[in-house]
């Protein structure tokens, strides 16, 4: 009777719930994952060298091929996605992930590797994209902040939790099958991925054209942007280039492999926290005054790693880990200043296309320079060229507040 009535639109708020938290689990379980095993290389390049003979340049290739495909093959993914559907599309980019490390542990050679990498960098470009589109979907308004705040953070999550669990594992057995197991949990978690993600109707077609059509007619972006971005790519590869080098800089003073590993799990809690940390500097400084602290603390730390004993390197580690990541944070949250609100999508694209692309040259490009000059001196180096994100800084001030005003 009458009873009934009501209980249909109750359904619907069950089944909308239902998949909002699922899409939520998911899209955060992706990006644990997906972070984890791309910040599990950095664990694995000192392994990888001792293992195959491999020079500096090749260690750091090993990165770039993984994260220069990661970087590069996202639009194709999202575009993958379009045809067949972000759930297919999402769980095989996963399950690419833990095969390639499965492959890894499998591998011959340096080729064979190299392989098993590019497969790995494959699978991982479909992340960013997808599990962040679909907590668009299923969260819209003020929600959708919070929502995005807890992916994001799931991330950090995923680069503390796979290098520190591979850290364990090389306690107890070798790094071949310590990383196959750690590859397994890709496959599996693909399988689930692919069972559990809610499938949202498509966005009408006509709506989609016509933002295309806004964006193309969108004049440029606003003066300083790519100060901003100069400071983004300087930051990224800088970053990248001193990762690589800093399990060899602990292996140098005595740590073994496994030490290197706890020394990244400290380095990614560190980072974790600066998302925090950053959040009151940047209140308290502002965006430019973010830059200049976090910037001159990473120099400083670099070359504290390098000169410093074992023991106060490993004390110091958590602390740069808050230096290493607070320039990222302001530099993104500052994107939307620099374009008009129909430009945004477009100036974050290009954003991270820059960032991404940098970081992914840094570890090849450190390598080389390694090979040739040496890792003290590449540290150096490194560290003079964060250094000069500071004057780009302080040429951005007068842009950012006209902004802002």
């Amino acid at each position: 009777m009458a009873i009934t009535a009501p209980s249909e639109p109750a359904a619907a708020s069950s089944t909308a719930k239902r998949d909002e938290r699922r899409a939520l689990g998911i899209a955060s379980g992706a990006h644990i994952l997906h972070d984890g095993y791309t910040d599990l290389i950095w664990l694995a390049l000192p392994i990888w060298q001792a293992e195959f003979g491999l020079s500096y340049a090749a260690v750091g290739f090993l990165r770039t091929i993984f994260s220069g495909t990661m970087a590069s093959l996202q639009i194709p993914a999202s575009l993958l996605a379009e045809r067949i559907g972000t759930a297919t599309v999402l769980a095989l980019g996963t399950g690419l992930c833990g095969l390639c490390y499965c492959l890894a542990g499998l591998s011959a050679g340096f080729v064979l590797l190299l392989a098993a990498l590019l497969l790995g960098g494959l699978g991982a470009s479909t992340q960013h994209p997808l599990a962040s589109a679909l907590v668009a979907r299923a969260f819209a308004g003020p929600r959708s902040m919070t929502a995005f705040g807890t992916y994001n953070f799931a991330g950090d999550i995923g680069k503390v939790a796979l290098p520190a669990a591979a850290t364990a594992l090389l306690l107890v057995m070798p790094w071949r099958p310590a990383y196959g197991l750690l590859g397994l949990i890709g496959i599996g978690a693909g399988i689930a991925i692919f069972i559990l993600t809610p499938r949202f109707a498509a966005e009408p077609a006509a709506a989609v054209a016509r933002s295309d059509q806004d964006q193309s007619a969108k004049g440029r972006f606003k003066p300083g942007y790519y100060l901003l971005l100069s400071i983004g790519a300087i930051d990224s590869v800088t970053r990248a280039g001193f990762l690589v080098f800093l399990p060899f800089l602990l292996i140098g003073k005595g740590g073994s492999v496994t030490i290197a590993g706890f020394a990244l799990t400290l380095v990614f809690l560190g980072g974790a926290a600066g998302k925090l940390a950053c959040a009151w500097i940047g209140a308290r400084f502002g965006v430019i005054g973010t830059i200049l602290i976090t910037e001159g603390l990473t120099a400083i730390g670099m070359l504290a790693v390098l000169v410093l004993p074992l023991t106060a390197s490993l004390v110091l580690l958590p602390l740069f880990g808050i230096a290493l990541n607070g320039t990222s944070s302001a530099t993104y949250g500052s994107v939307p200043q620099f374009a008009e609100s129909g430009d945004r999508n477009r100036a974050f694209s290009w954003f991270y296309t820059g960032t991404l692309g940098a970081g992914a040259l840094g570890p090849t490009l450190a390598g080389f320079v390694g090979d040739i000059a040496g890792v003290p001196t590449s540290v150096m180096l490194i560290a003079a060229l964060v250094l000069s994100t500071l004057p780009l800084a302080l040429m951005l001030r007068p842009t950012l507040y006209t902004q802002s005003g």
